[in-house]
């Protein structure tokens, strides 16, 4: 029997993870060193030129050359704008903003379209901020925890060197807290912020290195510190706009970010954050991270969102904005007007267009497997062949979302295996988009049509 293997790349704490629509991608796919798009790489298949294009934005955004321009992805349906799009914010990382937001959550928001679309555009903004703290860096000697009989406060002593000195410093409670989550014992080396008491482990002493109990395989030596236990560092942090926002506008201060009522901040305060921002850009304290908005379903949003993003994107500060739609001519939304894509042609003229295309049976299976993988699913290579075929003639989704169903169905007879006749059952048991529509024509006289109500209208006039 011929089986196709579908996880090898076993997640351990799958249990603990949700499968989402793409939580298999993990990146563009695009080779390192000429930004050349893989066949097939990061969980990405196929879509070579939108993932090139994609990828140049991509360079352009970690260079810092690129801010307050606009690009839209379009194709048809399952055609992977949305993953795209999940691709550049896995490669981005962590310390350059990505904010997502659907066009059609903006009329759910008990705040004004325009405030929610500002609050979207500075989350996308990041600050890197530099400041100086001071900070105690030195070899563990030894620790010393005394705890009352009453079981009150622990106290102690710490005992900490560098090559030139050694000092012990009084221990509160706070300071043994972080002491023992970070497991440090003698013969570590840790960095201690004066300020907020945040101890770091950065490794073993390399004099410690006979001591076998201490080794391990990821077991990192470092050299003893030199001169002054207390040093002056730069730390580097990165907020977006937004968190600034909220800071200075609400009473509460920092825990108004944990609050989730934001609400509406007043211009005047936006006004005085820039104004301190550039200031602490000449004197280089401060640098603007632009980030980037993704605005999936663009088509849904109407002609104020679209002056509104028009205008904002000749902003100083103002990011890469990314949307997505899957319409072709189409009425802009608050107008009469047709134009392509249903966006209005001024912002059209503006922005750069990046198309995607429908895959080809190739392609859908690579990506049918690959969503096995990620379902920990294991699938006979006649299942996938007609899964595959599925995925021509209904759509990828359909065929995707069957991947799960057929699972179900098999591990019922107690099989490990997704076989032919589990992929006909789950086929059999939900339609598709083209099967429903047959149903509805077949069971039209069955069911309530508007035809129906205009009878029982005329019945009730008589």
């Amino acid at each position: 029997m011929s089986i196709v293997t579908t996880s090898e790349t076993s997640h351990e704490i799958r249990g603990m993870n949700l499968i989402a629509a793409h939580s298999h991608i993990t990146g563009l796919g695009l080779d390192a060193d000429n930004v050349e798009p893989l066949p097939q790489g990061q969980g990405m298949v196929g879509q070579l030129r939108a993932r090139k294009a994609a990828g140049i934005i991509l360079r352009m955004i970690k260079e810092n050359k690129i801010a307050g321009r606009a690009a839209l992805i379009a194709g048809p349906p399952s055609t992977g704008k949305t993953a795209i799009a999940m691709g550049m914010s896995q490669s981005l990382g962590s310390d350059v903003p990505f904010t997502s937001i659907s066009g059609s959550e903006l009329y759910s928001l008990d705040i004004s379209k325009t405030e929610a679309l500002t609050q979207a555009f500075r989350r996308s903004i990041g600050v890197r901020i530099k400041e100086e703290t001071e900070i105690v860096e030195g070899e563990v000697v030894e620790i010393q925890i005394d705890r009352s009989i009453s079981g009150g406060t622990k106290q102690g002593k710490l005992t900490i060197k560098t090559t030139d000195m050694e000092t012990v410093y009084e221990l509160g409670a706070k300071m043994i807290e972080g002491l023992s989550k970070e497991k440090v014992v003698a013969g570590d080396v840790i960095s201690i912020d004066k300020a907020s008491g945040r101890v770091i482990k950065l490794g073993r002493s390399y004099s410690r290195s006979r001591d076998y109990d201490a080794m391990g395989a990821d077991t990192k030596f470092v050299q003893c510190p030199e001169g002054e236990l207390q040093k002056r560092k730069e730390v580097v942090h990165t907020v977006s706009l937004h968190e600034i926002d909220v800071i200075n506008s609400r009473s509460q201060g920092f825990l108004a970010l944990f609050s989730g009522d934001v609400g509406e901040i007043r211009s005047e305060v936006r006004t005085q954050i820039n104004t301190k921002i550039g200031e602490w850009r000449e004197e280089g304290k401060a640098e603007i991270v632009p980030g980037v908005l993704f605005i999936d379903e663009v088509h849904m949003l109407d002609i104020e969102c679209f002056s509104f993003i028009n205008r904002a994107l000749e902003d100083e500060l103002a990011p890469i904005v990314i949307m997505a739609t899957n319409r072709g001519i189409s009425k802009t939304r608050g107008t009469n007007y047709k134009s392509a894509h249903g966006l209005p042609v001024d912002l059209l003229d503006r922005i750069i267009i990046i198309s995607t295309e429908s895959y080809n049976s190739e392609e859908i299976k690579a990506i049918l497997t690959i969503r096995a993988q990620e379902e920990e699913v294991e699938l006979h290579a006649d299942a996938l062949a007609i899964l595959t075929k599925i995925g021509e003639e209904a759509s990828l989704r359909y065929a995707a979302n069957l991947v799960a169903t057929a699972n179900l169905i098999a591990s019922k007879r107690r099989s490990n295996v997704v076989e032919v006749e589990d992929v006909k059952r789950s086929y059999s048991l939900f339609l598709d988009v083209k099967r429903s529509v047959q149903y509805l024509g077949d069971e039209n006289d069955e069911l309530i049509a508007s035809g129906m109500i205009k009878q029982d209208d005329a019945m009730e006039v008589n």
